[in-house]
């Protein structure tokens, strides 16, 4: 992969016709590079979980171009897009999406059997230990928690160290001690293996983590910071006009 990890241009996207039109995400372009750890921000409606979809290939745009690397997604079919999301990116759902028949073992594997993929089990091993999820491998969806049913999620996207993830309020069913350390594994996954993580948080302290914050608005980009603290990220969406 070379440039960003992934980028949109003049992306925009609408959902409904007439009076429930709506215009989610408003000409924009943005770039994510290689190897850095980005918070997206905004109120709601500003067009950040559209964002996250649109990028993943997840959902398509109405007019503008995203790329992953140097892959415009509009120019794959059905299947390149599936073996592109299923080799390359992971994704965090805020509803977990997890598959209800199977245990959570199963769910976080999900990935890896669906490519013919074998498991590091050493990764797997410090994914689930991270996520204080060694007790409830065995355990299906309906006998987890939220809080533990956003563990596996989080393990699913990261077991196969896909180059990219995308992370839709990771920690919004975590309690305190669960969201510092999901939100630390992934500042260590940026850190130590390169790789690039997009998450989404309306916490400035989860925003802290990161390299960087965009802030959106009305499904355009109103802002950037780097270097974030949870102190200037709350500063700063005080100033914006939201």
């Amino acid at each position: 992969m070379s440039g960003p990890a992934a980028r949109a241009e003049g992306v925009t996207k609408v959902y409904g016709w007439g009076d429930t039109r709506v215009t989610a995400l408003d000409n924009l372009s943005i770039e994510f590079d290689q190897g850095v750890f980005t918070a997206v921000m905004g109120p709601s409606g500003s067009g950040k979980s559209t964002l996250m979809h649109c990028m993943a290939g997840l959902d398509s745009v109405t007019n503008g171009s995203v790329f992953i690397g140097d892959m415009e997604l509009s120019n794959l079919n059905d299947r390149q897009l599936t073996k592109l999301r299923r080799e390359q990116i992971g994704f965090i759902f805020q509803a977990f999406n997890l598959v209800p028949t199977l245990t959570a073992r199963e769910n976080i594997t999900l990935p890896l059997d669906l490519a013919g993929s074998k498991v590091d089990h050493s990764w797997f091993d410090s994914v689930v230990e991270v996520l204080g999820l060694e007790d409830r491998l065995k355990h299906r969806p309906t006998e987890l928690s939220g809080g533990q049913q956003q563990r596996v999620a989080a393990a699913r996207a990261m077991v196969s160290r896909p180059e990219l993830i995308f992370a839709d309020e990771p920690s919004g069913n975590l309690d305190s001690r669960s969201s510092t350390d999901l939100l630390t594994f992934l500042q260590q996954a940026v850190q130590d293996h390169a790789q690039t993580i997009v998450m989404v948080t309306h916490d400035a302290t989860a925003a802290g983590y990161a390299d960087s914050v965009v802030f959106l608005s009305d499904g355009k980009v109103v802002d950037t910071m780097d270097g974030p603290t949870p102190e200037r990220v709350l500063d700063r969406l005080k100033s914006l006009e939201y």
